[in-house]
């Protein structure tokens, strides 16, 4: 089957940075959109940011210009480089893809297991 792991969070102070990283395994013909979203404890999950196949790519307003995503299509990953971070942004962040596990499949949404962003004052 897919998994996607996700790494790269931790602990930072406000205006420090961090790269999130998240592979698909298993089973995998294609990778379509690839994306990020967040939760913070008793919050809804936000969509933060998203790449199409395309190569398109979309932010979040609160994002823009600190956050960047992309994508490695050889190594099967997602990134999200986080600039200028601020305690607001302090949540679980989630990857998420649309993958075929085979050309003749329909696309399939597949989430990661979530890694914790916390930013200080």
């Amino acid at each position: 089957q897919v998994q996607l792991v996700e790494s790269g969070g931790g602990l930072v102070q406000a205006g420090g940075s961090l790269r999130l990283s998240c592979t698909a395994s298993g089973t995998i013909f294609s990778i379509n959109a690839m994306g990020w979203y967040r939760q913070a404890p008793g919050k809804q999950r936000e969509w933060v940011a998203g790449i199409t196949s395309a190569g398109t790519i979309n932010y979040t307003d609160s994002v823009k210009g600190r956050f960047a995503i992309s994508r490695d299509n050889a190594k099967n990953t997602v990134y999200l480089q986080m600039n200028s971070l601020k305690p607001e942004d302090t949540a679980v962040y989630y990857c998420n893809a649309d993958i075929k596990t085979r050309a003749y499949r329909s696309v399939y949404n597949y989430w990661g297991q979530g890694t914790q962003v916390t930013v200080s004052s």
